[in-house]
Protein backbone atom coordinates (compact mmCIF):
# COMPACT_ATOMS: atom_id res chain seq x y z
CA UNK A 1 0.00 0.00 0.00
CA UNK A 2 1.25 3.33 -0.84
CA UNK A 3 -0.22 5.98 0.47
CA UNK A 4 2.12 8.78 -0.71
CA UNK A 5 -0.03 7.80 -3.92
CA UNK A 6 -3.14 9.04 -2.69
CA UNK A 7 -3.06 12.97 -3.11
CA UNK A 8 -5.94 14.31 -4.89
CA UNK A 9 -9.71 13.58 -3.90
CA UNK A 10 -11.42 10.19 -6.02
CA UNK A 11 -14.99 11.86 -7.08
CA UNK A 12 -18.13 9.99 -8.34
CA UNK A 13 -20.50 12.00 -9.86
CA UNK A 14 -24.07 10.87 -10.64
CA UNK A 15 -23.98 10.02 -14.38
CA UNK A 16 -20.85 9.73 -15.03
CA UNK A 17 -20.28 6.56 -12.67
CA UNK A 18 -18.21 3.71 -13.92
CA UNK A 19 -20.94 0.40 -14.33
CA UNK A 20 -19.04 -3.01 -13.89
CA UNK A 21 -20.60 -6.40 -13.59
CA UNK A 22 -20.52 -8.60 -10.64
CA UNK A 23 -19.82 -12.67 -10.89
CA UNK A 24 -23.25 -13.41 -10.92
CA UNK A 25 -24.54 -10.87 -13.58
CA UNK A 26 -25.64 -7.83 -11.92
CA UNK A 27 -25.00 -4.21 -12.30
CA UNK A 28 -22.18 -2.66 -9.91
CA UNK A 29 -20.81 1.00 -9.61
CA UNK A 30 -17.58 1.65 -9.34
CA UNK A 31 -16.77 4.56 -6.77
CA UNK A 32 -12.75 4.58 -6.25
CA UNK A 33 -10.08 2.02 -6.52
CA UNK A 34 -7.18 1.06 -4.49
CA UNK A 35 -5.22 2.26 -7.50
CA UNK A 36 -7.11 5.40 -6.86
CA UNK A 37 -6.49 5.75 -3.30
CA UNK A 38 -3.25 4.21 -2.74
CA UNK A 39 -4.24 1.08 -1.32
CA UNK A 40 -6.28 2.21 1.35
CA UNK A 41 -9.92 1.11 0.18
CA UNK A 42 -11.73 0.23 -2.84
CA UNK A 43 -15.75 1.18 -2.73
CA UNK A 44 -18.56 0.25 -5.07
CA UNK A 45 -22.37 0.40 -5.28
CA UNK A 46 -24.37 -2.96 -6.28
CA UNK A 47 -27.26 -3.50 -7.23
CA UNK A 48 -29.00 -6.61 -6.50
CA UNK A 49 -32.23 -8.73 -8.62
CA UNK A 50 -34.67 -10.77 -6.17
CA UNK A 51 -33.07 -13.73 -5.13
CA UNK A 52 -29.83 -13.41 -6.26
CA UNK A 53 -26.22 -12.96 -4.21
CA UNK A 54 -22.17 -14.14 -4.87
CA UNK A 55 -22.05 -17.61 -4.08
CA UNK A 56 -20.21 -18.18 -0.60
CA UNK A 57 -16.55 -17.06 -0.99
CA UNK A 58 -13.65 -15.87 1.54
CA UNK A 59 -11.70 -13.24 0.88
CA UNK A 60 -7.95 -13.60 1.91
CA UNK A 61 -7.09 -9.84 1.70
CA UNK A 62 -9.85 -7.40 2.93
CA UNK A 63 -11.81 -6.66 5.24
CA UNK A 64 -15.40 -5.73 3.40
CA UNK A 65 -18.17 -3.16 5.12
CA UNK A 66 -21.32 -3.20 3.60
CA UNK A 67 -24.62 -1.04 4.03
CA UNK A 68 -27.84 -2.00 3.00
CA UNK A 69 -29.49 0.76 0.94
CA UNK A 70 -32.79 -0.91 -0.08
CA UNK A 71 -34.57 -4.23 -0.21
CA UNK A 72 -33.75 -7.16 2.30
CA UNK A 73 -30.31 -9.13 2.24
CA UNK A 74 -29.38 -12.59 4.26
CA UNK A 75 -26.15 -12.92 4.89
CA UNK A 76 -24.13 -15.52 5.68
CA UNK A 77 -20.72 -15.36 7.38
CA UNK A 78 -18.86 -18.67 9.15
CA UNK A 79 -22.03 -20.60 10.88
CA UNK A 80 -23.64 -17.24 11.15
CA UNK A 81 -27.44 -16.12 9.62
CA UNK A 82 -28.52 -12.92 9.64
CA UNK A 83 -31.01 -11.18 8.02
CA UNK A 84 -29.80 -7.03 7.14
CA UNK A 85 -32.51 -4.48 6.48
CA UNK A 86 -32.73 -1.23 5.04
CA UNK A 87 -29.93 0.90 7.29
CA UNK A 88 -27.59 -2.54 8.64
CA UNK A 89 -23.86 -1.91 8.65
CA UNK A 90 -22.41 -5.39 8.36
CA UNK A 91 -18.31 -5.60 8.19
CA UNK A 92 -17.19 -9.03 7.18
CA UNK A 93 -13.50 -10.12 8.20
CA UNK A 94 -11.15 -11.49 6.22
CA UNK A 95 -10.49 -15.13 6.15
CA UNK A 96 -14.10 -16.21 7.32
CA UNK A 97 -16.21 -17.95 4.30
CA UNK A 98 -19.17 -15.65 3.88
CA UNK A 99 -22.13 -15.01 1.07
CA UNK A 100 -25.33 -12.84 0.92
CA UNK A 101 -28.49 -12.48 -0.98
CA UNK A 102 -30.95 -10.63 -1.89
CA UNK A 103 -34.33 -12.48 -0.09
CA UNK A 104 -36.97 -9.75 -0.62
CA UNK A 105 -39.21 -9.33 -3.64
CA UNK A 106 -37.76 -5.42 -5.24
CA UNK A 107 -33.76 -4.92 -6.34
CA UNK A 108 -31.64 -4.11 -3.55
CA UNK A 109 -28.77 -1.99 -3.31
CA UNK A 110 -26.05 -1.79 -0.88
CA UNK A 111 -22.97 0.62 -0.72
CA UNK A 112 -19.80 -1.99 -0.14
CA UNK A 113 -15.95 -0.31 0.78
CA UNK A 114 -13.22 -2.74 1.19
CA UNK A 115 -10.29 -2.15 3.33
CA UNK A 116 -7.15 -2.32 1.63
CA UNK A 117 -8.49 -2.19 -1.56
CA UNK A 118 -7.90 -4.21 -3.82
CA UNK A 119 -10.86 -6.76 -5.00
CA UNK A 120 -12.88 -3.99 -6.31
CA UNK A 121 -10.62 -4.87 -9.40
CA UNK A 122 -12.51 -7.99 -9.64
CA UNK A 123 -16.33 -6.27 -11.05
CA UNK A 124 -14.07 -3.92 -13.32
CA UNK A 125 -11.80 -6.82 -14.74
CA UNK A 126 -14.79 -9.22 -15.39
CA UNK A 127 -16.39 -6.12 -18.19
CA UNK A 128 -12.63 -5.24 -19.53
CA UNK A 129 -11.74 -9.02 -20.22
CA UNK A 130 -15.57 -10.01 -21.42
CA UNK A 131 -15.40 -12.68 -18.21
CA UNK A 132 -18.70 -14.60 -19.03
CA UNK A 133 -18.25 -17.77 -17.54
CA UNK A 134 -17.45 -19.02 -14.15
CA UNK A 135 -13.83 -20.24 -14.67
CA UNK A 136 -12.64 -17.33 -16.39
CA UNK A 137 -14.26 -15.69 -13.75
CA UNK A 138 -12.36 -17.80 -11.18
CA UNK A 139 -8.87 -16.76 -12.66
CA UNK A 140 -9.55 -13.10 -11.93
CA UNK A 141 -10.65 -14.01 -8.80
CA UNK A 142 -7.97 -16.14 -7.56
CA UNK A 143 -5.69 -13.64 -8.87
CA UNK A 144 -7.27 -10.84 -6.54
CA UNK A 145 -7.34 -13.37 -3.33
CA UNK A 146 -10.75 -14.54 -3.59
CA UNK A 147 -11.35 -18.40 -2.92
CA UNK A 148 -14.91 -19.81 -3.81
CA UNK A 149 -15.62 -23.80 -4.79
CA UNK A 150 -14.38 -22.88 -8.16
CA UNK A 151 -11.17 -21.37 -7.61
CA UNK A 152 -10.69 -24.72 -5.50
CA UNK A 153 -11.90 -27.07 -8.07
CA UNK A 154 -9.56 -25.81 -10.89
CA UNK A 155 -6.90 -25.74 -8.58
CA UNK A 156 -6.34 -22.10 -8.63
CA UNK A 157 -6.15 -21.49 -4.71
CA UNK A 158 -5.59 -23.78 -1.59
CA UNK A 159 -7.96 -24.94 0.67
CA UNK A 160 -10.33 -22.39 2.40
CA UNK A 161 -9.90 -22.26 6.42
CA UNK A 162 -12.52 -23.54 8.57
Amino acid sequence: MDMSSFRNAVVSLPGKERVASTPFGARIVIHATAAETGGALGMWETFTPPGHGPAPHTHTRETEVFRVIRGLYRFQCGDEAFDAPVGTVVVLPPHVPHSWRNIGDEPGQMFGTVTPGGCEQLFIDIEAFGADTPEKIAVIEARLGIINDITLALGLTGPQPR
